[in-house]
């Protein structure tokens, strides 16, 4: 064997172990009252292979969730053999995550903006659209609704300011005045989250959350860092739960049922087919 050859054999092996090392050195572990490794799995039709968020209304027979490229929210019906009644809201663009709030429903836009929507369930649906003003590249995947401080709060994935300082942040908009704060509410550490998760994660990119009914603490899933991480409504992180990628191809939406069970939405991606999964709650 060549000598140049038989060294490049020995280095691609040596680094295949490292990496096999690696993967094997991560825990998989679940939070209190779930177990990761079981959930119920329930496809989605084909209109919903870019499922992103989420919101239960009020079980898996009506979720109402958003194809982020079409401007449509979708009632899905997990059992459904038809297709999915929607609604049209908006023109076609990168819709990420869908609230209920006191004040109706919202949607989230990449940019960072929120559409309220106005009339959903009839023919005649449209919505009021708010933009955040804040300098800087900015985007946004994530948003969730705050009953005590009556406000959507939406977390960054990708903020310039957050870059920097190892950081991310997340901004409040306020229901009852209609209007952004362009100031942070909270910041998680990132260096925090990586060392709770046993991983060298450099940026933290939310991709959805919400609020436990029952524990009210956040819940917040990343699929980029392959992650759920638990925090309290201060932005206080408390877990974090690494994802085995076989179950979680692409996690962009996460909802709670009243009694704790919760609903993670996987878009279908390049390697798989999208679907929703059910953790059921088991209290101690």
């Amino acid at each position: 064997m060549d000598v140049r050859i038989g060294l490049i054999f020995m280095l691609s092996l040596l680094l295949s172990c490292n990496a096999f090392s690696d993967r094997e050195q991560k825990i998989y572990a679940s939070p209190a009252g779930y177990d990761l490794k079981e959930p119920v799995r329930y496809r989605v039709r084909a209109s919903m292979q870019e499922i992103s968020g989420i919101v239960l209304y009020p079980d898996e027979h009506r979720i109402m969730a958003i194809n982020d490229e079409e401007g449509r929210i979708y009632q899905i019906d997990v059992a459904a053999t038809v297709p999915y009644p929607h609604y049209k809201f908006a023109k076609d663009g990168d819709y990420e995550d869908i609230c209920l709030t006191d004040s109706g429903w919202f949607v989230l836009k990449s940019s960072g903006s929120l559409y309220q929507i106005r009339g959903l369930f009839t023919d005649s649906v449209y919505s009021n659209h708010y933009k955040m003003e804040k300098q800087g590249k900015q985007e946004f995947e994530t948003t969730y609704f705050d009953s005590a401080r009556n406000s959507i709060v939406m977390i960054c994935k990708n903020c310039e300011d957050d870059k920097r300082l190892g950081i991310t942040s997340a901004y409040n908009f306020d229901l009852a005045t209609k209007t952004f704060d362009t100031t942070a509410i909270y910041h998680f550490d990132n260096r925090e989250i990586a060392k709770l998760a046993g991983s060298d994660m450099r940026f933290f990119k939310p991709s959805a959350a919400a609020i436990h009914p029952i524990e009210k603490r956040l819940y917040i899933v990343a699929s980029v860092n392959g992650l759920l991480v638990i925090t309290d409504l201060q932005g206080h992180v408390q877990e974090a739960y690494n994802l085995k990628h076989r179950l979680f191809l692409q996690p962009e939406g996460i909802a709670f049922a009243p009694n704790g069970d919760m609903y993670i939405s996987n878009e279908g991606g390049y390697d798989g087919t999208a679907c929703i999964l059910k953790f059921t709650y088991k209290l101690k």
